[in-house]
């Protein structure tokens, strides 16, 4: 008796003693936590923001970012059965409770202690609602506290309602909706007044994890997360069983919708987005901001699909590389059998009800397509989920039977692909190398296999496939630096890394104008110069000589700037490089936005072995096509704010300026006044660059140019080392291009930058410049023509005759040929050609 007694009253004080304890602690923990807490009144002021925006220099969307105060809504026009859905699936007891829920608390410390982890927080709706509004997301014992005692004064100032209502509002529910008022729009393009029960389920479900419980990433994981809120809804008594029955039948109904861009630029929409965070921070998400870029809406949809049609005509050369997907169930019940249960334990274990009505609504959610036998309600549910890339559709092949394949595609239903779209996909065996040509289409695809269809003039499908190659292509007005297109890959969808602004590639050839042309503003050199095109070695600065050859493996002896160019010659180049000096070259690039880090202090750099940007290249092509002003790429035209179009920036650029005096600072334009650009090249010395680069066109690299039919366009292609890179740039004096081709692993695409990139900037120049007159510069006044022996590059006098005409700053004109036989017996020979022996006899 004395023993229980002595148990009775140490279990007694023991208790007081924990519960002591425990109010010490919480008192503590407020005390010691509570002057580093946010006030709370500031959510009673809580302003609704709308989200970044970004548009063409024209005002259409190309983007939008922050969407989650677009449809802000209040307690009051919340369906009750969503309210009933969002207890169910988060907190129970939420009306009842002070802002914490002790039981919640407590399998929050059971997780820390054993796992060391806070993994499901034990959270009350009014914890989250401190946790999105007034605390980060990291899951540290800290916050915690901090989120505990911010939900205890939030329940002290707000009612029930306000805090409800401001949940509802912040909470991310997938595919950029935020709050369930967006996500009703997203997932089924109608009010949350309209949903029907199961679909208020499937909207409740996803705060728990919004991407792993998507119905439109994972309809089957949905499906179960769904019908086991219902199945809560009707133990908690907010549906009767006659409902839930009915509710849990229902089929996965949830489709992608959402703001469509006017214009596809979704990689200048990114690089807007980055600056506005970088300018704003945060605010720039919810604060109204408007982003005008200077891109053209007319000239961006070209370059995406000049791109795109290059690329995808790139693959059809290599080969076909297989089905994206293989062995994809056709329907939701086979698909679930599939699906990984992990993360649904504690839906699962709460009834076996849960799986077996999951199944049920899999059998419900069955969809018949014309044409095709049986239940493909997951193939329709896979095709809605994966994107376009480009104008690649996805489809999923049906049957393929002889010289046939028929394929399910999203919007068009059954379709057939003929042989002709077909017999294209020998395997792909390596860059340079395919396999023998199928001989019926079972060898390329089969039943259950994802593909990619894209659609010809006549309507028709080919069969297709992502490109495993990538590319950009930049377009600058070479006038004020601003940047009109810009594609920095096949797709935004497929790859986000912009390569236009990110990829750092060696520019080879592209990068030998300057070269030349750091020659003839110095005037040691011109366009008559003859320099030897013959082996050379060189010391590299490692234990091995550095012995360079042309593309061609051959050697054409001396020959002139002029045709060196056009003909891309390794060997002049590196030889005119090495007259000139690196020090003197690499000050000189400097002016066209070169940085000297960037550049090697090495002979390869007249070989383009600098890693330079698509963006860098085109700006330095677009000083060669003002005449030599020093204008910088930018793309941010203006930045308002709100609806009243509040002015916050405005960009100033420098702009090149032919016509101007060179005393004169400004220049007006449309109305305003802009600083004119620093000229970093003397204009003779531009222009007769520009000359020789039009050789190019008419007789070298680039005769897929003369397509065009324009007497105004020059350019250079350029190929790096195992031909890695591929790249063409070319200008009028309106329109800078350059486009690169080439593999994000730097690995060979096995071609030329003529064969790969410039059949691309044809494509693009020809619709950007169609019905524009021809833009040529004007001439020099310094510019000078004589005739030079093609052989030498030396003057010829007004006595001989014969020869070639050749531009020439009138300062750097060459030295007369001198004679080498006598007037006399050149008369009496009967040729006055280059006075030379060779041509006589």
């Amino acid at each position: 008796m004395t023993f229980l007694r002595t148990l009775i009253v140490s279990l007694f004080f023991l208790i007081v003693s924990l519960v002591g304890a425990t109010a010490l602690a919480v008192v503590g923990a407020a005390i010691y936590f509570a002057p580093g807490l946010p006030d709370v009144r500031q959510l009673q002021d809580f302003e609704l923001h709308t989200p970044l925006r970004i548009f063409t220099q024209d005002g259409k969307l190309i983007g939008e970012f922050g969407e989650e105060r677009r449809m802000a809504i209040n307690f009051d026009e919340i369906p009750q059965d969503m309210i009933n859905a969002l207890i169910a699936a988060e907190d129970a007891s939420y009306f009842d409770h002070a802002g914490v829920d002790p039981r919640g608390l407590a399998r929050a410390v059971v997780q820390l202690a054993m796992s060391g982890d806070i993994q499901s927080g034990g959270s009350t709706i009014t914890m989250q609602v401190a946790r999105n509004y007034m605390l980060t997301l990291d899951q540290t014992f800290t916050r915690k506290i901090r989120e505990i005692l911010l939900a205890l004064q939030m329940e002290q100032i707000l009612d029930k309602e306000e805090i409800f209502e401001l949940y509802v509002n912040k909470i991310f529910l997938g595919n950029r909706a935020y709050g369930i008022a967006a996500a009703a729009e997203t997932y089924y393009d109608k009010p949350l007044a309209e949903l029907s029960l199961a679909q208020t389920a499937m909207i409740a479900g996803l705060p728990k994890a919004p991407s792993a419980f998507n119905p439109l990433a994972n309809s089957e994981r949905s499906l179960i997360r769904r019908n086991w809120i219902l199945f809560r809804m009707r133990e908690l008594g907010y549906i009767d069983d006659a409902t839930y029955q009915t509710a849990v039948q229902d089929p996965v109904t949830a489709r992608r919708h959402y703001t469509q861009a006017e214009v596809d630029a979704a990689y200048v929409s990114e690089m807007a987005r980055q600056y506005a965070v970088e300018r704003f921070g945060d605010d720039a998400y919810t604060g109204g901001y408007r982003i005008y870029t200077t891109i053209d809406s007319e000239l961006q949809p070209f370059a995406r699909q000049a791109l795109a049609n290059g690329l995808t005509a790139y693959d059809l050369r290599h080969g076909w590389r297989g089905p994206e997907q293989r062995e994809i169930a056709a329907s939701l019940v086979e698909a679930q059998e599939q699906t990984a249960t992990q993360g649904l334990e504690e839906e699962l274990s709460e009834s076996p009800e849960i799986r077996q009505t999951a199944r049920q609504a899999a059998q419900r959610s069955q969809t018949e397509v014309e044409g095709i036998e049986g239940d493909v309600s997951n193939w329709v549910q896979v095709l809605e989920r994966t994107p376009n890339y480009g104008l690649l559709q996805p489809a999923i092949v049906v049957e393929s039977s002889g010289r046939e394949m028929q394929v399910l595609t999203r919007n068009d239903g059954l379709q057939t692909i003929g042989w002709e779209g077909l017999n294209w996909a020998r395997p792909y065996l390596s860059p340079r190398s395919r396999g023998a040509a199928p001989s019926s289409a079972e060898e390329i695809a089969v039943r259950g296999d994802m593909v990619r269809v894209i659609e010809n003039e006549d309507g028709s499908l080919r069969l297709s496939q992502q490109p495993d190659t990538e590319g950009s292509l930049v377009a600058q007005d070479p006038q004020t630096g601003a940047i009109l297109a810009l594609q920095g890959g096949f797709d935004f969808n497929a790859s986000k890394f912009n390569r236009a602004v990110q990829a750092r590639r060696q520019s080879g050839s592209i990068f030998k104008p300057f070269i030349y042309l750091a020659a003839l503003e110095d005037g040691e050199m011109n366009a008559a110069s003859v320099v030897n095109d013959s082996p050379v070695v060189l010391d590299d600065g490692s234990n091995s000589l550095w012995r360079p050859v042309n593309s061609s493996r051959d050697f054409q002896g001396p020959m002139r700037l002029r045709p060196a160019l056009a003909r891309s010659r390794n060997l002049v180049t590196i030889r005119v490089l090495q007259t000139m000096g690196l020090d003197y070259t690499i000050n000189f690039l400097e002016g066209f936005g070169f940085s000297p880090a960037q550049l090697p202090r090495g002979l390869s750099l007249a070989l383009g072995s600098a890693s330079l940007t698509p963006m860098e290249m085109t700006n330095a092509y677009a000083v060669l096509a003002n005449g030599g002003f020093q204008v910088s790429p930018w793309f941010i035209e203006r930045v308002t704010r709100d609806d009243d179009n509040e002015l916050i920036d405005e960009a100033t650029p420098q702009v090149a300026c032919p016509s101007c005096a060179e005393d004169q600072e400004t220049v007006e334009i449309d109305g305003r006044e802009y600083p004119i650009a620093k000229r970093v090249a003397d204009p003779a010395a531009v222009y007769i660059l520009r000359d020789m680069l039009r050789d190019v066109i008419t007789s070298g690299t680039g005769r897929g140019a003369l397509s065009l039919n324009r007497e105004d366009i020059v350019g250079k292609t350029g190929t790096t080392n195992s031909q890695r890179d591929a790249w063409f740039a070319g200008f009028n004096s309106d329109l800078v291009t350059t486009v690169w081709v080439g593999k994000d692993s730097n690995e060979t695409i096995s071609e030329y930058g003529s064969q790969a990139a410039l059949p691309i900037w044809v494509e693009f120049m020809g619709d950007a410049l169609e019905g524009t007159p021809n833009a040529v510069p004007e001439r020099p006044a310094t510019i000078v023509t004589a005739r030079v022996d093609p052989t030498t590059g030396q003057r010829l006098s007004d006595g001989q005759s014969g020869g070639i005409t050749e531009l020439f700053h009138q300062d750097h004109l060459p030295d007369y040929q001198q004679r080498r036989i006598s007037r006399e017996l050149e008369e009496a020979s009967g040729s006055e050609g280059s006075g030379t022996a060779e041509s006589i006899f």
